[in-house]
């Protein structure tokens, strides 16, 4: 996972967790995590874990004496998930390549990652690993959006962000929504030995409490503000106008609402 699109690093989580996570994040946690929950696992890894938004909501849904692991490629956002925890609480947190688990095969009952699974470069290769770390019997349960047409807000920031640079637009936000198909991902779980695989699609519309606190991290929160500086000469400020001015006109004035889609996977390790 050494992409550029993947480094979530310096002040991208502090955008990301407040600009992004109480709109886009965080009540789709709250569902995945009761999805966790009716498992009833002992031992729980989450992979791509971000600044930890579901990995709280995990602590909090899971009995006490259920093992949680966190882990992270990028040690920023893995040092904001750490600290939505206290001191005591029964959680792990450990930099991991979700392509490359640092576990030994057979270490977990369920897995489960949240909107991480569209940044891996071999999709396949984190499948198989996966399968590999969890014991038989044992759950992945995983989600990835669905396309701009559902999700109209990546649509809208790609298309303002590409206005300032129509020569060589940034190319960030075709990633997050590029896993919108469940046919490939349900035929490479089945590739690396997955059975009783499932896709629901979860519909809702969100709440954009500030259009400006959210386009902040829309332009702030990942890797689309490491390449505006790159190509340089556009003031990011006037991109987080722009889009702001975008979402009210498309969602209405604050508190606007807009659609959203996600796709949630799940899948068992025969035994």
């Amino acid at each position: 996972m050494g992409s550029d699109s993947a480094r979530f690093v310096g002040d991208i989580p502090e955008h990301y967790d407040s600009g992004l996570g109480p709109v886009l994040f965080a009540d789709y946690a709250e569902d995945v995590a009761r999805r966790v929950a009716a498992l009833n696992p002992a031992l729980v890894l989450e992979i791509a874990a971000g600044t930890g938004i579901l990995s709280r909501r995990l602590r909090d849904y899971l009995p006490a004496s259920v093992r949680l692991t966190v882990t992270d490629l990028n040690a920023p956002m893995l040092e904001r998930a750490q600290s939505k925890f206290q001191p005591g609480e029964q959680a792990d947190f450990q930099t991991a390549d979700a392509m490359v688990l640092p576990f030994r095969d057979n270490s977990f009952d369920a897995v489960v990652c949240q909107f991480g699974m569209m940044f891996f470069p071999d999709k396949g290769r984190c499948d198989r690993e996966v399968f590999r770390v969890l014991e038989p019997g044992g759950t992945y349960l995983f989600s990835t959006w669905g396309s701009h047409a559902d999700n109209p807000c990546g649509r809208i920031a790609h298309e303002v962000i590409s206005r300032f640079f129509p020569a060589d637009p940034p190319q960030f936000y075709h990633i997050p929504y590029s896993c919108s198909d469940p046919l490939p991902i349900r035929a490479s779980l089945a590739e690396a030995g997955f059975v009783d695989i499932g896709t629901d699609f979860v519909t809702r519309r969100g709440a954009i409490p500030d259009a400006r606190v959210f386009a902040d991290g829309l332009v702030y929160g990942n890797p689309t503000i490491a390449e505006v500086r790159a190509r340089g000469g556009v003031d990011p400020e006037a991109l987080v106008d722009a889009i702001a001015t975008e979402l009210r006109r498309e969602f209405g004035p604050d508190p606007g609402r807009m659609p959203m889609r996600i796709l949630v996977f799940q899948a068992r390790k025969p035994g």
